[in-house]
């Protein structure tokens, strides 16, 4: 039995949530990327005995569309699969659901789900410092309570049809400090930036904010005025710690 995380992580806060529960099962998980806009995900070799853990960021309410079309391409030949969405404190809403519709559309068999918390992406004052230690105790118990489960998850909470997925309202730009290095254009998932001028293509973006999280001169910014209503519109719904969840 082989442990497999298949993991949209642009920012980081998925991948680390996603490798607390598969480094649970396994010391040295498989790790398929699909963040990795030239990878052929149907080369991926997945096996009926094989653990999977699937995890995703919820983008308001949805998941990635860019990571649902690259998970629909690995073959999932009966593996157990484990669905994970990670959010920044406000709301998941139809993102499950839909993990949950891809994955047994690519032969996956869905034993679990977590809902769980790590760093807004955008407003990191939300959630701040997730996943912490609470969170890692409370997700390898969720692991461990997983452990041996064959028959397929009872319930996943969501909507079908999906909420309208929404378009990128924040389009990170490059201020004067740029030195042109390519990082970002090179590790963009959906590769939104132009590989000379830097710019990013605002119908290609899909607001993740790595090209910020990567740039080693931090010259890529977002409109501070946009953000700044944007964390205003959602500090209600944020101002109380969310707690992860499991669903059997």
């Amino acid at each position: 039995m082989n442990v497999a995380e298949i993991v949209f992580s642009p920012t980081g806060g998925v991948e680390k949530v996603a490798h607390i529960i598969g480094k649970r099962w396994s010391e040295n998980p498989k790790k398929i990327d699909l963040s990795d806009a030239t990878y052929d995900f149907a080369k991926c070799e997945i096996t009926g005995q094989d653990i999977v853990v699937i995890a995703m960021p919820s983008f308001g309410g949805r998941a990635p569309a860019a990571a649902i079309e690259r998970l629909k391409k690995i073959h999932g030949n009966g593996a157990g699969c484990v669905l994970v969405c990670v959010y920044g404190n406000r709301a998941y809403e139809d993102t499950l659901v839909e993990m949950e519709d891809a994955a047994k559309e690519c032969g996956f068999q869905v034993t679990a789900a977590i809902s769980a918390v790590a760093e807004h992406s955008i407003m990191p004052q939300y959630a701040a410092g997730r996943p912490d230690e609470t969170d890692r105790k409370q997700l390898t118990d969720f692991a461990d309570q997983i452990a041996g489960k064959t028959g397929p998850v009872s319930m996943i909470p969501g909507n079908r049809p999906y909420k309208k997925a929404g378009g990128a309202g924040l389009v990170p730009k490059p201020d004067k400090s740029c030195v042109k290095c390519g990082l970002c254009a090179q590790t963009c998932p959906v590769q939104a930036i132009h590989s000379v001028q830097f710019i990013a293509d605002p119908k290609k973006c899909i607001s993740c904010m790595r090209c910020i999280k990567r740039c080693p001169q931090k010259a890529r910014k977002v409109n501070g005025l946009m953000v700044s209503a944007a964390a205003l519109a959602i500090k209600k719904a944020c101002s109380v710690r969310k707690e992860n969840e499991l669903f059997l």
